[in-house]
């Protein structure tokens, strides 16, 4: 550990030394050796936005037509491209956006060139549209990561007609869910807490609004959605699965802007604007369900005043201070209700603050300190008609951290370095009992952590055809005091409770258990061609906070916990590799089609399964009813993409299987996860008439092989009782899922001097209501106990149609 830091901070003092772009250093380099010198180069630099609004655009490319070589802007729209002295045609390409193609002038100094980009077809005068486009897909060293665009994300039908970031990422290879509301998604086999889901940087712990029919991700506030699912670069950490790096917009910069929606399940509106005369914005948006206040005249007397709703607010802010300094604030907060008499209530904040600050025109700094906090609760009197006698359970994650980020740029190498810490503060479950006023607290008690991590990576052009990234992650987990640590039994038969040995208390300076990994990474592009290449990656990752949970979809009240004593941390391994194609000419303006096949294969370890009967909730020995096996995931992903024409959009296949063998479970056999779909399939069409200018369509289809689960292989009747027998876990599938949505919009009419831009979404979703099994579970029949009963049980069993009103000013 120590060598990792003083390497760290020898990495940290490089990055501070002068660049080699002052003329006085130039001059006394050439005074001591003027025969050697050798000219390192000089850069263009600068911040690339949308000309409309001044947000900074993500993943712009800056193509440099001489060398070859380019750039792309970073989550702040900052790039910087290094080389030889001499004069070059930088090409600046975005999907969406019209070409430029500038000329600087690099032969005595380095270049500040910041730039607006317009959508096509509103290019500004001085713009010069490039005929070519430079294939992202192919030429990016990037693999196994997904984009979808918001403008896209819009078009895609969806339920009830709100636009949703989790559920459209279903619809991307690889991707997928349990079922129809279930919390969450599944990553190449990977369980929902192994996603690493960020908001502005910030953890949410619960992305889902009404136990997953919707998402926490306020549309009209996102800016862009990126899934990682391999090839994880070194600054990321801390889950084994993927990451979902969800950004906000920063607001209108320019003018003025009202956006809003008015649905049948919630309504939403949102504001942005300018600050301090263009050097700043901000933006705002809400959103809130009202589905309990259109049924309360339908309830009955005992559902009379129940409560579901949920509701969000979304905010952000920046201001630029000058040239080199940017400061961004932004924040969430969220809740569900859900009850009557008895129910739940959950809710995520978070408050990100960011400082971005241009050292020189090679290196570039995000610092990001962040609060993150996701609370839960059941109570049994949630209308508060009984006050002297209720049950209520609390429980509360809550995260602190800072994360320094530095982005050095030398030429054909792009080096990230910097460290973060975190600390956890987990509340497993308190709980509070009242019977006839007298009050009774018990529960578990709070776990305590501080995970920390140093990492180092390279972006390298290393020869015309090959580029590769590589790089280093320390991670170091100390599971703190204040608390009690516990040991277990050993000597006892695989899948039975471990009884306490011993009990010792720990205070809150103590450290009770240390963990730390090396998280090495690599990923390497080759040109097959101008339109083709092949890619290569490995990644190994550790993740040192475990969901418990033994339900079939996860719910709110499942319990979070830190790496212990007795939970070790889990550790991914994945290879992948993909061939990329762009073939298909579309006018000169590009790519018509986009393809790609990637296989994977991964490896897990200390994963958590339950010995049968496990007590999950306010079990102060939980460690002991927790089993710790591996797993194995590896699939095959393809995906077709069409670009342009009246008719675009994606097909996505993935084959592919996840298994677990846990001691104890299965007779120690491999068994399939819960998770576990052998097949995927998903069509996203987006049609637009030609005849028909205010109208617009769109269509997805889905289907997906059953999930696993555990049936009954056998009966034991004794005395008009009936048992069922289980042989081994997960030893069936139910049926397969299948749907097909549709979605029609109609845009308002275009008059001059006409300030607001409106349209109207009609969709279905399950067209021909399909009666998709969510689970299936068995029961006596009431007429004749012993006849055992399968019970097929579908969240939505018809079609859905909805219509929605959305407005902008």
């Amino acid at each position: 550990m120590k060598q990792t830091i003083r390497f760290w901070l020898y990495c940290l003092s490089f990055a501070f030394l002068p660049m080699g772009n002052s003329k006085g250093q130039t001059a006394n380099s050439l005074e001591r050796s003027p025969a050697k010198t050798v000219h390192a180069g000089y850069t263009v630099s600068g911040y690339i936005k949308d000309a409309a609004n001044g947000e900074g655009l993500i993943g712009v490319s800056v193509y440099v037509k001489e060398t070859g070589t380019g750039a792309v802007t970073n989550s702040y729209g900052f790039f910087a491209v290094t080389v030889p002295p001499g004069t070059y045609n930088l090409v600046i390409s975005y999907v969406g956006y019209a070409r430029q193609t500038k000329t600087v002038d690099l032969t005595e100094r380095n270049v500040r060139l910041d730039l607006e980009l317009s959508q096509e077809g509103k290019q500004l005068q001085e713009v010069v549209v490039s005929t070519s486009r430079e294939d992202d897909n192919v030429k990016n060293i990037e693999m196994s990561v997904n984009k979808i665009d918001v403008k896209t994300l819009k078009r895609i039908p969806a339920l009830l007609g709100e636009v949703d970031v989790i559920r459209s990422i279903q619809l991307l290879p690889g991707v997928s869910t349990v079922g129809e509301g279930a919390t969450g998604f599944n990553v190449r086999g990977g369980s929902i807490d192994q996603n690493l889901v960020l908001l502005d940087e910030a953890p949410i712990y619960n992305s889902s609004h009404l136990f997953g029919f919707f998402s926490v991700f306020n549309p009209d506030a996102v800016k862009d959605v990126k899934l990682i699912k391999g090839g994880i670069p070194s600054n990321y950490g801390g889950r084994i699965s993927s990451i979902l790096d969800v950004r906000l917009k920063e607001g209108n910069a320019k003018k003025a802007e009202l956006n809003g929606g008015i649905g049948l399940i919630f309504s939403r509106l949102s504001y942005e604007r300018p600050l301090f005369k263009g050097k700043g914005s901000f933006i705002v948006a809400a959103r809130r369900s009202y589905a309990d206040v259109l049924a309360q005249p339908f309830l009955n007397k005992d559902l009379k005043g129940a409560k579901f709703y949920f509701y969000d607010l979304t905010a952000k802010g920046n201001y630029r201070i000058n040239d080199k300094n940017t400061v961004f604030l932004s924040g969430y907060l969220g809740r569900d209700v859900f009850g009557s008499d008895f129910g739940f209530n959950w809710g995520n904040a978070t408050i990100s603050a960011r400082w971005n600050h241009v050292f020189s025109d090679r290196l570039f700094l995000n610092t990001t300190a962040y609060y993150s906090n996701y609370d839960y609760s059941l109570n049994t009197d949630l209308k508060q008609k009984s006050p002297d006698d209720f049950f209520r359970t609390d429980s509360r994650i809550v995260n602190y951290s800072v994360k320094p980020d530095f982005s050095l740029f030398l030429g054909k190498n792009t080096i990230t370095f910097g460290g973060q810490a975190i600390i956890h503060d987990f509340q497993p479950g308190t709980a509070t009992a009242a019977s006839s006023g007298a009050v009774r607290s018990f529960g578990v008690a709070n776990k305590h952590a501080l995970e920390s991590a140093l990492y180092i990576g390279n972006e390298q052009q290393f020869t015309p055809k090959l580029q590769l990234q590589y790089g280093l992650r320390y991670s170091l987990f100390n599971y703190r005091g204040p608390g009690e640590a516990y040991t277990f039994q050993t000597d006892v038969p695989f899948g039975t409770r471990r009884e306490v040995v011993t009990t010792v208390a720990y205070r809150g300076s103590d450290v009770i258990k240390t963990y730390g990994n090396w998280e090495p990474r690599f990923s390497a592009k080759y040109d097959l061609s101008p339109n083709s290449s092949l890619k290569l990656s490995y990644n190994r990752l550790a993740q040192y906070i475990h969901l418990i949970s033994n339900t079939t979809a996860s719910t709110p009240l499942d319990v979070w916990t830190t790496s212990t004593n007795n939970i070790k941390p889990q550790i991914a391994d994945q290879i992948a590799g993909g061939y990329f194609k762009n073939f298909g000419r579309s006018n000169g303006t590009g790519s018509e089609f986009e393809a790609s096949v990637e296989v994977y294969y991964k490896w897990l370890q200390n994963q958590i399964d339950y010995i049968d009967g496990a007590s999950l909730i306010l079990n102060k020995y939980l460690e002991g009813d927790l089993l710790s096996g591996k797993g194995r995931a590896y699939g095959a992903e393809f995906f077709v993409k069409r670009n342009t024409g009246v008719v675009n959009g994606w097909v996505s296949y993935t084959l592919a299987k996840t298994e677990r063998q846990v001691d104890g479970i299965n007779n120690s056999n491999w068994y399939p996860t819960r998770f576990d779909k052998r097949h995927v399939l998903t069509t996203v069409l987006l049609f637009d008439p030609p005849n028909a200018k205010r109208w617009n369509f769109s269509a997805t289809f889905t289907y997906a092989s059953g999930t696993p689960g555990t049936f009954p292989t056998g009966r034991f009747e004794y005395d008009g009782h009936v048992t069922p027998i289980y042989e081994a876990r997960n030893n069936y599938r139910i049926p397969a899922y299948h749907r097909l949505d549709l979605a029609a919009t109609l845009q308002g009419r275009k008059r001059a001097g006409k300030r607001k831009d409106d349209n109207w979404v009609f969709s279905v979703y399950n067209v021909y209501a399909r009666k998709n099994a969510f689970s299936v579970y068995f029961q006596p029949n009431t007429d004749n106990p012993r006849v055992t009963e399968a019970i097929r049980y579908s969240v939505f069993a018809t079609l859905i149609p909805s219509v929605t009103y959305n407005f902008k000013f």
